[in-house]
């Protein structure tokens, strides 16, 4: 009996230090980050937020899935400084933002998602944008474009997003980079970005603007031209 006794109390000692070193453990993993940042989640400061999957598939080919490892974010043009940035170097180099806003498509469906990613006039300015510059064209992976006015970009905090909800971008969403294009209708929010052009072409017409879609693609005037 009493070697019955000693055997639980040293079974129950064993599952009793066992226990306290998973919850130290997930306690760690819990304030590093490791186990937070593969979470998504659904409301931010009070406000609901919808799905990464609350999405309809519009894109011009479909999902695009880039290779991380050869992959490049390249600016160009009327600049001082030609970039070329890896993915990781891209997301670690600038500061990070997070800012909740609202997708809203010429379709009519809408999706409000936490995003976060890096300021557009900070990658500007380390490109050095040369003087005569005016216009900002963004090229994706899969032959989509769509151009902006550069004081878009000074004049509001315009970011380029690697994560939704905490989640780091799918294929479907845009992986590597969308661009954030707040007050403007969802196909101006270009996905799979692989190049920003720095231009002095004020009349380019990006994929959807050259088939009679609105230039500026302001959610308070015409989506048309």
């Amino acid at each position: 009996m009493v070697k019955d006794v000693k055997l639980l109390l040293a079974v129950f000692f064993i599952l009793s230090i066992c226990l306290l070193a998973i919850s130290c453990q997930e306690e760690l993993t819990n304030e590093s980050g490791v186990l937070l940042s593969s979470i998504e989640i659904q409301e931010y400061q009070g406000e609901k937020l919808d799905s990464v999957n609350a999405f309809r598939e519009n894109s011009i080919s479909g999902p695009q899935h880039v290779d991380e490892e050869s992959y490049n974010l390249r600016v160009t043009g009327l600049i001082n400084k030609q970039l070329s940035m890896p993915y990781q170097e891209s997301i670690k180099y600038f500061d990070s933002y997070q800012k909740v806003v609202t997708l809203q498509c010429v379709e009519g469906w809408d999706a409000t998602i936490l995003w976060e990613g890096f300021l557009v006039r900070d990658l500007l300015d380390l490109a050095e944008v040369q003087d005569g510059a005016n216009t900002v064209i963004f090229y994706a992976y899969d032959g989509y474009s769509s151009s902006f006015p550069i004081e878009y970009f000074y004049d509001n905090d315009i970011i380029i997003a690697y994560k939704m909800n905490n989640v780091t971008l799918p294929p479907e969403r845009g992986f590597p980079f969308q661009l954030v294009a707040e007050s403007k209708y969802g196909y101006k929010w270009v996905k799979w970005i692989t190049e920003i052009k720095v231009s002095d072409d004020e009349d380019y017409e990006g994929y959807w603007e050259s088939r009679g879609y609105s230039d500026t693609g302001n959610l308070d005037e015409s989506k048309y031209k």
